[in-house]
């Protein structure tokens, strides 16, 4: 043995790469249909860098398809205040516009009404619309004490 120093022959650390999405991965962390996106976004790998800059500062297009869709389908469910499964029941197809959304809501068919009470009991009758909501009741509800009707 000598005392001469060796060279280090330890592998180096290798810098990081950017972390890369594929465009559906990306579409879906930023809650748009992937079809209704322009081309370009629609070919390319998205890294994380761009998509959190993306979401901190939405370019136009993406403000305008956030807003006016079309709208993914668990987008579309979680609007309507349904399943997915429930949307494949009641025939609703894979993409919906926001004004296409709003008239099913006004609508009210009988099978989002049917829907919306199983996913979330109350808010599948009128008047609530908002989930969560919970309908009025028809009639007044009589809050009386039954410590004075009881003889003791």
């Amino acid at each position: 043995m000598t005392d001469a120093p060796r060279e280090d022959n330890r592998q180096q650390p290798k810098p990081k790469k950017e972390q890369m999405l594929s465009p559906a991965t990306a579409a879906k962390k930023l809650g748009v249909f992937l079809p209704a996106m322009p081309e370009d976004f629609r070919t390319q790998p998205v890294s994380r860098s761009t998509l959190r800059e993306m979401n901190e500062t939405p370019p136009e297009w993406l403000t305008t398809l956030r807003r006016e869709g079309p709208h993914p389908r668990d987008e579309v469910a979680r609007r309507l205040g349904v399943s997915n499964s429930a949307l494949a029941r009641g025939g609703v197809s894979d993409s919906m516009t926001t004004e296409e959304i709003r008239a099913l809501l006004d609508e009210r068919p009988e099978w989002l009404v049917v829907e919306r009470e199983k996913h979330a009991p109350g808010t599948g009758r009128p008047p609530g619309t908002a989930i969560g909501e919970r309908p009025v009741s028809a009639a007044p509800v009589d809050v009386d004490d039954d410590e004075d009707d009881q003889v003791s």
